[in-house]
C-alpha cells in the first residue's frame, strides 16, 4: 500500500468515466487520501458502485449523471459538485473508448478481404470515436477550468495511449484521438503554466478492460493472437493491472512532488514504448 499524501486531503476530483475499471481504481485510491470524489458517467447508476465502494471505506464521493459531449450537461454537473464539495481542485479525463464502425477488419490492406475494410469505415463512426476521447477531454477541461483555477494547486489528467506514439493496427480513429490528446496536453500546459494550473497525461500501455477484453482473451481465457503480439512487444511479458497507474497518478497531482512538471506525457507500458522489436 502506497504512502498517503497528506498534500490531497480534503480536495476535490472530478474523473469523467470514472466508473471504467481503470478510472474506479483511481478514485478509490484517491478517496484513501482523503480526496472527494466525484464520479462522472452519463448515468449516475454506473458509478453508483464505485462511490458505495468508497463510501463503504470511509471516503467521500458522489456519482453524477454527465455527458462529456453536452456542455450544458457537463455544467449542471460542475454546479452539483460545488453545491456538495465546494470546490474543484484536480480533473482526469478519464472518459473515451472505441466503435465497431472505425475499426478495420484485417490489420492491412487485403484485396477482397474479409471484414471491414479501410474503405468501408464509416466516417459517423470515426467522428464518434474522436469525439468521445478528444472533444470530451477539452469540453470538460473548458467547463471544469474555470473553478480550478479557483484552487490553490489545480491539476488535469488527460488519459493517452501507446497508440498516440505509434498507431495500432486496426484502430485509426481511436489512434489518433489519442495522439491528439497528447499534443492538446502540451497545448493546454503552456496556456495554463502562468497561471498556476499544471496539465499532464498518462499513457496507459495495455490493460485488459470491458472494452477490450474480447479482442484480448478467447472464451477460454487464453491470449488471442493479437494479445501474444502485445506481450511478445512488453519487455515485462504482461499486461497492466490498474493499480499499476497509481503511483503516477499521485505523483502528478501531488505538486510536492511534482510542482515543477507540466505538458508531459508519461507511459505506464511495461517497457513497450522502448522495445524496437529486436
Amino acid at each position: 500500500m502506497l504512502p498517503i499524501h497528506g498534500n490531497l486531503n480534503g480536495r476535490v476530483a472530478v474523473i469523467t468515466g470514472g466508473s471504467g475499471v481503470l478510472c474506479s481504481e483511481m478514485a478509490r485510491e484517491l478517496a484513501r487520501h482523503g480526496v472527494k470524489v466525484a464520479i462522472l458517467n452519463r448515468t449516475a447508476e454506473k458509478g453508483q458502485k464505485v462511490v458505495d465502494d468508497i463510501v463503504q471505506s470511509g471516503g467521500t464521493a458522489l456519482a453524477v449523471a454527465a455527458d462529456v459531449l453536452d456542455k450544458s450537461s457537463l455544467e449542471n454537473a460542475q454546479q452539483i459538485i460545488l453545491e456538495s464539495f465546494g470546490s474543484v481542485d484536480i480533473l482526469i479525463n478519464g472518459a473515451g473508448g472505441n466503435h465497431p464502425d472505425a475499426i478495420t477488419g484485417p490489420e492491412t490492406y487485403e484485396e477482397n478481404g474479409s471484414g471491414q475494410s479501410f474503405f468501408e469505415l464509416n466516417p459517423n463512426g470515426f467522428s464518434k470515436v474522436f469525439d468521445s476521447n478528444f472533444i470530451g477531454s477539452f469540453l470538460a477541461s473548458q467547463v471544469f477550468g474555470k473553478t480550478l483555477l479557483e484552487a490553490k494547486a489545480p491539476v488535469i489528467i488527460n488519459f493517452s495511449s501507446m497508440s498516440a506514439y505509434a498507431p495500432m493496427t486496426k484502430v485509426p480513429a481511436y489512434s489518433a484521438a489519442k495522439a491528439s490528446i497528447n499534443n492538446f496536453t502540451m497545448w493546454m500546459a503552456v496556456h495554463f503554466a502562468e497561471a498556476g494550473l499544471r496539465v499532464n497525461a498518462i499513457a496507459p500501455g495495455f490493460f485488459l478492460t470491458n472494452q477490450n477484453k474480447n479482442l484480448l482473451l478467447n472464451q477460454d481465457g487464453s491470449y488471442t493472437d493479437r494479445s501474444k503480439k502485445i506481450i511478445t512487444g512488453t519487455p515485462m511479458k504482461r499486461f497492466g493491472k490498474p493499480e499499476d497507474l497509481i503511483g503516477t497518478m499521485l505523483w502528478l497531482l501531488d505538486e510536492e512532488y511534482s510542482g515543477f512538471i507540466t505538458g508531459i506525457t508519461v507511459p505506464v507500458d511495461g517497457g513497450f514504448l522502448a522495445y524496437s522489436g529486436v
